[in-house]
């Protein structure tokens, strides 16, 4: 088995740090090198242009100063792999097939972006965190690869590098920016894709040792509101650990070099002479509860915290900068963008939709559907969900149980989501419309629930 050390010697790893020749890359090509670069349980206001209040993150503030972001961004699922296949896909996860975390990877008849990229003449690479089938394997559509097996450690990986076992003791987030780095620094004949996906701020959040004392003067609060009418609420789901404000702490303090490697990115594509000719993405897979709602904790719940992730893009030939787009856009809205970008065909079975459009001013979705199913390996017990989310509305279902009130709250007047109005007599006539609104979502998706789950 090859060491770390052999392996970075022998690819020239270090020469990451070394300014390169300006070079034209995909020369006779008007297509964009693309870079996509994925977090993990990333909160959509867990940077500090969102008006953090002890958060700093200079580096995702430069995407939104110099590009947009989006400010109203969603998943479709809130977890890890139905929200990566699609992402990955541009379909819902009853479409792609990855309704739970760690069992399957998306149905092969569905192509992913980055397979219809390498057939459109893209130089591909994935690095970094898969988590869907439970296998550190190489995958259809990249012509590099760099993966662990599910999640991964902090420290101390075995990486599979296309299909050779390279053991690191280095932290995580540190090798995989440095691999992403001599990828980029590579000559390339053809424009490339790099999907870069950090395990980061997966729990149990784990800093980087240079960031352990970071915030430690900071009283960390819990996001609950007392106004928060419970009662109307189901009651799962609240179940936060004792430590948590130090958790808390630990997951920005994590957070802090996957900024410090969007940094490095962005200069090594300075050094190339290749950062206006390239389209950045930045996303996180999913939100989090960091104690909302009477104390919840984690993701999966139809829930503003929860579903909403932060979004920038920059790409300077096709976005102004500093542009806020206040419509909603979604995960499976990531796969016809980067193809349109590209100028390669977009597959009817993708269910998502480019957000050039909206950037060039068209009118958005007015509403769409959210789904999580339920699994017995879930701690926090949360059933199956189906909900509608409008600019101004939201209706939540459990469908799977009656032991479990729907719900429905006022976005424009209650963004926080305090008040279920599901009971409201002055409310039924939005109620039905929703109603209505849903099942149309669901049919117009071909909406299935998994086989045989009843949570």
């Amino acid at each position: 088995m090859s060491t770390r050390r052999d392996f970075l010697k022998t690819i020239g790893l270090c020469a990451a740090s070394v300014a390169l020749p300006k070079r034209t890359f995909a020369a006779g090509s008007n297509k964009p090198n693309i870079i996509f670069i994925l977090t993990d349980d990333q909160r959509y206001d867990a940077l500090s242009c969102r008006g953090h209040t002890f958060l700093k993150t200079p580096n995702m503030d430069r995407l939104a100063r110099e590009g947009v972001l989006f400010e109203n961004a969603f998943v479709t699922t809130s977890l890890c792999s139905p929200s990566r296949a699609s992402f990955l896909t541009g379909c819902y996860a009853h479409t792609h097939g990855v309704f739970f975390n760690s069992q399957s990877d998306p149905d092969p008849s569905l192509p992913t972006f980055s397979q219809l990229l390498q057939k459109a003449g893209y130089e591909t690479a994935y690095i970094g965190k898969w988590h869907m089938a439970a296998t550190d394997e190489p995958r259809p559509g990249f012509d590099h690869w760099v993966s662990f097996k599910g999640q991964g450690s902090y420290r101390g990986n075995k990486f599979n590098i296309d299909g050779e076992d390279v053991r690191s003791q280095g932290y995580v987030t540190d090798d995989l920016t440095e691999y992403a780095i001599n990828f980029i620094n590579k000559d390339h004949k053809n424009p490339f894709l790099l999907f870069l996906s950090h395990k980061a701020v997966h729990a149990p959040f784990t800093p980087a040792e240079r960031h352990n004392n970071l915030f430690s003067d900071i009283e960390i609060e819990s996001r609950h509101n007392p106004a928060d009418n419970l009662a109307t609420k189901p009651k799962w789901g609240r179940k936060m650990d004792k430590n948590w404000r130090q958790q808390i702490r630990n997951y920005f303090q994590t957070l802090m070099a996957v900024d410090e490697s969007l940094g490095r990115i962005l200069k090594s594509l300075e050094r190339n002479n290749m950062l206006d000719d390239t389209v950045l993405v930045f996303a996180g897979d999913n939100g989090y509860f960091h104690g909302e709602h009477g104390g919840m904790w984690d993701k999966r719940a139809a829930y503003e915290p929860s579903m909403r992730i932060p979004l920038l893009m920059r790409y300077p030939a096709r976005v102004k900068a500093g542009i806020r787009c206040g419509q909603m856009v979604l995960n499976i809205d990531l796969a016809p963008t980067l193809l349109d970008l590209a100028g390669a065909a977009i597959p009817h079975k993708i269910q998502g939709q480019s957000w050039m459009k909206l950037l060039a001013g068209h009118a958005g979705r007015e509403s769409f559907l959210y789904e999580y199913f339920g699994t017995s390996g879930d701690r926090f017990k949360r059933p199956t969900t189906i909900a509608i989310r409008k600019a101004n509305w939201k209706y939540i279902t459990y469908p799977l149980s009656n032991m479990h009130t729907h719900e429905l709250y006022d976005l424009n007047n209650d963004p926080e989501e305090l008040d279920n109005l599901s009971a409201s007599s002055a409310h039924e006539s939005v109620l039905r419309q929703l109603k209505v609104e849903l099942a149309r979502l669901q049919e117009k998706t071909n909406f299935r629930f998994p086989p045989g789950r009843t949570i």
